[in-house]
């Protein structure tokens, strides 16, 4: 096991009819900004929920956060903070809106011109404005973890940011809040932390035993929840084990002592960003390209994977690592995704191509765990993956 330092911060307060204990856990004399997506919390509840528990606060409301995180959006509310003097953020929706709120939190103590740079010069935020999280949509972990990810329109650009001072003080995860999530959402939640957790486990053996212990968990959960949720998300014990294992799969658990790899993420968010398809899926997409194209350094930690999450006993080690990869691509087609680019557009002849170039452009020459993902690699995945 590799050495590591662990602190996450943020307070988790899980449960039922917890969205109440809103009100001991901000400043009374905050002057608060709640940052909300397409309106959905006004229709199930949750909105109300919200303002009752606020209701002795200075609230101020920015609503229509889009699926990906927009800057042209984001400035707007960047704007709100600065004439309103807001002092605190409050993120109620899913990985999205909390992203969103991450980067308004560094934006609105950078001292730089333009914020934009926060991302493209990997600026790492010590201490952002503090906020606070409603969790309403289980996927991303972002309730409990420093990193975002933000679009940007007129550039086709979606690019990661982070920092210490960009966890949320508190996050409240009611799991009764997904029985008004659509069944997309749903799905598109499952793969995202499914994927979450491969990019953390499906590497190389390092004998940290503990980690891929907890790492198969998670999938295992994941893969015995899937179905009970997406057929009643009523049912509270499904719910709580889906949005709780969202949570630990990208809450810095897992990741501490093991390497990680992270490059299906990267050519996903491209994909998105030319695009336009949901984030999730793009995962579902590259994943199985990225394992085959990479077996020889994958194998034996896709093998581990394939006999103790699918139970996958005859063969190699070889047969087991193929067997492994169809079973996932098989699963994230249980689901109703489709795990092809071709499925999402026509347009996909030159994709591998430019953003071999984009990677090029940005210096990103060596990703994945071994550092040797060079761009002409991510290409042929890529072309894989159409």
């Amino acid at each position: 096991m590799n050495n590591f330092e662990f602190k996450n911060p943020t307070k988790i307060i899980f449960g039922k009819d917890t969205i109440e204990k809103l009100e001991s856990e901000i400043p009374s004399d905050a002057k608060v900004l709640l940052l909300y997506g397409g309106g959905s919390i006004k229709k199930n509840g949750i909105y109300e929920q919200v303002t009752k528990a606020l209701s002795k606060v200075d609230v101020t409301e920015f609503g229509g956060i889009p699926a990906n995180p927009e800057y042209a959006v984001l400035m707007e509310a960047l704007q709100v903070i600065k004439d309103k003097g807001i002092n605190y953020l409050l993120a109620v929706g899913g990985g999205s809106v909390i992203d969103g709120t991450k980067f308004l939190s560094a934006a609105a103590v950078y001292d730089g011109d333009t914020p934009w740079d926060i991302l493209t010069k990997n600026v790492k935020t010590q201490k952002g404005m503090p906020f606070g999280t409603v969790l309403t949509l289980p996927a991303t972990g972002s309730e409990m973890n420093s990193g975002a990810v933000i679009t940007r329109a007129e550039t086709k650009e979606k690019l990661a940011m982070g920092g210490p001072g960009l966890f949320p003080e508190f996050s409240i995860l009611d799991p009764q809040v997904i029985s008004s999530i659509p069944e997309r959402q749903l799905v598109n939640g499952i793969t995202d932390a499914f994927t979450h957790v491969l990019e953390q486990y499906m590497t190389y053996p390092i004998g940290a035993s503990l980690q891929d212990r907890f790492a198969e968990s998670i999938l295992q959960t994941l893969i015995e929840v899937a179905p009970k949720v997406i057929k009643d998300p009523t049912d509270y014990k499904p719910a709580a084990d889906f949005m709780w294992s969202c949570t630990m799969a990208l809450n810095g658990l897992i990741q501490k002592g093991v390497p990680g790899d992270w490059a299906v993420h990267m050519m996903g968010h491209e994909l998105t960003a030319l695009f336009g398809i949901d984030h999730a899926r793009t995962l579902a997409v590259i994943a199985p390209s990225h394992y085959k194209y990479n077996i020889e350094a994958k194998k034996e930690k896709l093998a581990q994977y394939g006999e103790r999450v699918w139970n996958i006993t005859e063969g190699s080690i070889d047969d087991k690592a193929y067997a492994a990869i169809e079973k996932t691509e098989a699963f994230f087609q249980g689901l109703g995704i489709d795990t092809k680019l071709s499925d999402y557009t026509e347009d996909y002849e030159g994709t591998a191509e430019e953003i071999s170039k984009r990677f090029t452009a940005r210096g990103w020459k060596g990703l994945g765990e071994n550092q040797d993902l060079s761009p002409d690699k991510v290409e042929k995945i890529v072309k894989m993956a159409y």
